[in-house]
């Protein structure tokens, strides 16, 4: 009898290799431990990220941020610096697009908070995902394995990382754009002692295309994949402490916390998936569209029992109403004066007391100037009397 015929190419089974199939399984994990999209980075040193990072110190696009020296770029540029056992990176992404969203029309002056702010601290969302992963592949291993969860703070380019598994490609707004899901993935990384398959990066740009930077508000983006964080929105509303410089202040519109213009202006936007996670939905209107009235008048204790708990602490009370002020100064009405002029007469951080008077300065108007040439003679912080008197020097918005 003669042999069977063997099959065509495609009727024939072929078992994956093991490292193959290990890859496949823990990205399987990872999605059901809550993390979108997941992607593997060999640990190979990031060729030529080191002189890039210095060369954005050097030009001053990170200046404010102290924490983000020379050093921090050397060892951001090879990940076993962290980890020497490392073998590889899974770069994973939590969506945070809650789809299209209109601000409450319900007669209050609100300001806006970034989304990936609205829900709880992501910090804490991913690493408590990344350790249920972790979890998930020591009881498939049978075995215990080293490994470090990355979230935002380590010392590791997580758009590097990104990039490199494949997971998505970097935009012209320096944020990764992922197939499905746009800009709106947060970031994390798993550093495992793990042969796992790594990906191939994506072979996509953005092409011609430059809306993110004609539509930043302060020209941040000064050129394609590089931002300028002391212009920048985010960085304006979160890390700056101190007063914010004036020229920067009316390009600053609504926002209190963080910005999403270049990302809401992305084409890549209208295909994201909308995200169905409980943990990143406002607990109330203020945690994503804040009275900013309320957010002038907070105390410590309701900045507190509505913020704790997501990012927004990271600003602190001070610095939450401090840009209250200016979004009331942007998009405010003589409405708003008695307010502002509570404020300046009334609110014990020199900081708040100071944008509240340059709010005014904005409205404008014979009340505002009354309320300004008080507080120019009799404020007990120079620094206030110093807004003050530049308030009193503007150009005024309404007679």
């Amino acid at each position: 009898m003669n042999d069977p015929a063997p099959l065509p190419p495609l009727l024939q089974i072929v078992q994956p290799e093991p490292r193959a199939a290990l890859t496949a399984r823990v990205k399987r994990f990872a999605a059901e431990c809550g993390l979108a999209v997941s992607a593997v980075a060999d640990v190979a040193p990031f060729e030529g990220l080191r002189e890039r990072l210095e060369q954005h110190i050097d030009a001053g696009h990170l200046d404010g941020l102290d924490w983000y020296t020379k050093e921090r770029a050397r060892v951001a540029a090879d990940v076993r610096h962290l980890h020497p056992t490392a073998r590889s990176i899974v770069s994973v992404g939590l969506n945070y697009w809650p789809g299209r969203t209109e601000r409450p029309d319900d007669g209050i002056l609100r300001g806006r908070i970034s989304r990936y702010a609205w829900g709880r601290d992501y910090h804490r969302v991913i690493k408590r995902r990344l350790k249920a992963l972790h979890a998930r592949i020591e009881e498939h291993v049978g075995h215990a394995v080293e490994a470090r969860f990355l979230v935002d703070t380590a010392r590791v380019v997580e758009r590097a990382v990104a990039a490199r598994s494949g997971l998505g490609w970097t935009g012209k707004n320096a944020c990764i754009i992922a197939p499905g899901f746009g800009s709106w993935l947060l970031l994390g990384e798993l550093v495992l002692d793990l042969d796992l398959t790594p990906d191939e990066p994506l072979d996509r740009s953005c092409g011609r295309c430059r809306i993110c930077l004609d539509r930043c508000p302060t020209g941040a983006i000064v050129a394609p994949y590089t931002i300028d964080a002391p212009t920048c929105i985010s960085f304006l509303t979160i890390e700056e402490r101190g007063p914010i410089p004036h020229a920067l202040r009316p390009k600053m519109g609504d926002w209190v916390y963080g910005c999403d213009v270049c990302q809401e202006v992305c084409p890549y936007t209208g295909n994201a998936t909308v995200a169905n996670d409980p943990e990143l939905v406002p607990a109330s209107v203020d945690n994503a569209w804040p009275s900013l009235h309320w957010l002038l008048r907070m105390t410590e204790a309701e900045f507190g029992a509505t913020y704790f708990g997501t990012p927004v602490p990271r600003t602190k009370r001070r610095g939450l109403a401090r840009n209250a002020a200016i979004a009331i100064g942007n998009t405010g009405s003589e409405a708003d004066l008695p307010l502002l002029i509570e404020t300046l007469t009334t609110h014990d951080e020199p900081l708040v007391r100071g944008h509240a008077a340059w709010a005014l300065g904005m409205l404008g108007g014979y009340v505002a100037r009354q309320a300004l040439d008080r507080a120019f003679i009799s404020d007990p912080d120079p620094s206030v009397r110093a807004e003050a008197a530049f308030a009193l020097e503007m150009p005024a918005r309404t007679a």
